[in-house]
């Protein structure tokens, strides 16, 4: 993974801690729409990880292909991943 490792981690475990909070909400029969307001910020915080790495993918895994069937399969790769992304 070409993505700066720190970062994604980082926002991986505070993606894990709303989680964690999210469930404890259900536990505690909390408020329908309180619970759906932490769990966007959560699928937000996921998007934004993932669009992470996915730059990291173009920048360093796509653009460092040493030949073009490479870079073709790298960009498949990607092409096929944003089409699951938009279902």
């Amino acid at each position: 993974m070409m993505a700066d490792k720190a970062y994604v981690t980082k926002l991986l475990k505070t993606a894990r801690g709303q989680l964690d909070g999210i469930l404890k909400m259900v536990e505690e029969d909390r408020y329908c729409m309180d619970i759906s307001t932490q769990l966007m910020a959560t699928e937000a915080m996921l998007n934004k990880i993932n669009k992470e790495i996915l730059t990291a993918h173009l920048k360093h895994c796509v653009s460092n292909a040493e030949t073009q069937e490479e870079r073709d399969q790298k960009v498949d790769e990607l092409v096929h991943m944003l089409g699951k992304l938009m279902k």
